[in-house]
């Protein structure tokens, strides 16, 4: 059977890596394009030469599942919209524009017990779940110290200057919220939830009414400490994580817009201690971002789990954690001293 997925809003550009990738697939083909401004619905629609829907519960009644890709502000109109019809979700990230919003989406979803899938394509990178299974068998020994920096140069458009996501409004927040939620789920992924966030943000770039700049430090119960920085305005970037323990380290780049044109290999660096001395080896994967076939998998990766009827891969639970580490950020902000984790 094929999969008929309806498209929920097309302002996130990542609308259009999933149209593509659900047009490649051979167990799915988009129902129809949905947006609130009907003239964007018809001009994404020409673009994929698809059907434009202008009535929302008609095109939900003639899908099989629904993939949201609106501003964050429409994320909990239109999942209770699916929910309402009974049909998988599957979100772009975050979660919502807030915390409650996220305690909203979770009770839909669980109320209508429908499928959900959080849109985090870093859980589906190779190159990632080989640094997991190296934090499992304790390759590096003790993690002491994890520095993630991710994010890009679209600051410096004009277009991105004057586009959704820098309207509080409708994006929730800034770069700490678009750019380092990657950075919190894969935190939450490899360590689990800190316990304390402090951070400090910077509007000063580009003037926006949103951050451009921020760094976020995350502390764990067992003494842990995370640092988050993410910006707007990287020219340039190299590693992109950081993770050092008491018997090696592990340094990745090449996975974030800022750092995909640095290097052609050695993407994944691990060093072991030897004694005194110890030596660094290279993974021979290239990670996804690198390949410039990333956002796919994740419309990949839901259509797989409907086809087989299996859990799906990044849960509504993942969202949530990784908007609860940003949320404890701006929290931060704005009482200047560390705030713990909301439990």
């Amino acid at each position: 059977m094929t999969i008929r997925i309806a498209i929920l809003g097309v302002a996130h550009y990542h609308a259009n890596f999933w149209t593509r990738a659900i047009q490649q697939s051979p167990d799915a083909e988009i129902a129809g394009i949905w947006d609130g401004d009907n003239a964007k619905a018809a001009e994404f629609a020409a673009r994929y030469g698809v059907a434009a829907w202008y009535d929302l519960p008609d095109l939900i009644a003639k899908c099989d599942a629904v993939a949201v890709c609106s501003a964050t502000s429409e994320h909990v109109g239109l999942v209770r919209a699916a929910a309402a019809q009974g049909r998988p979700v599957l979100c772009e990230k975050p979660l919502g524009k807030s915390l409650g919003d996220c305690d909203e989406i979770a009770a839909i979803v669980a109320e209508a017990g429908i499928p959900f899938m959080q849109s985090f394509p870093k859980r589906l990178d190779p190159i990632n779940h080989e640094i997991a299974t190296l934090l499992r068998e304790g390759a590096i020994g003790q993690v002491t110290l994890c520095r993630i920096r991710h994010g890009h140069s679209h600051g410096f458009s004009a277009d991105f200057r004057a586009g959704w996501f820098v309207d509080p409004a409708l994006s929730g927040g800034g770069t700490l919220l678009d750019e380092g939620v990657h950075a919190a789920d894969f935190l939450c992924w490899m360590f689990g939830m800190p316990e304390t966030a402090f951070a400090t943000v910077s509007s000063s770039t580009f003037g926006l009414r949103v951050e451009d700049t921020a760094a976020a430090i995350f502390r764990y119960a067992g003494g842990l400490i995370a640092e988050v920085t993410t910006s707007w305005a990287f020219a340039a970037a190299d590693a992109s994580i950081e993770i050092y323990g008491t018997e090696g380290s592990i340094v990745l780049g090449g996975v974030d817009i800022a750092s995909r044109p640095t290097r052609e290999s050695a993407f994944l660096r691990v060093f072991r201690k030897d004694g005194d001395s110890g030596a660094w080896t290279a993974s021979p994967t290239v990670p996804h971002f690198k390949t410039g076939v990333f956002h796919e998998h994740v419309a990949w990766a839901f259509i797989k789990a409907l086809k087989n009827g299996g859990p799906m891969p990044v849960t509504i639970e993942d969202g949530h954690r990784a908007f609860a580490l940003i949320d404890a950020a701006y929290r931060s902000v704005k009482s200047g001293r560390a705030e713990p984790l909301r439990p």
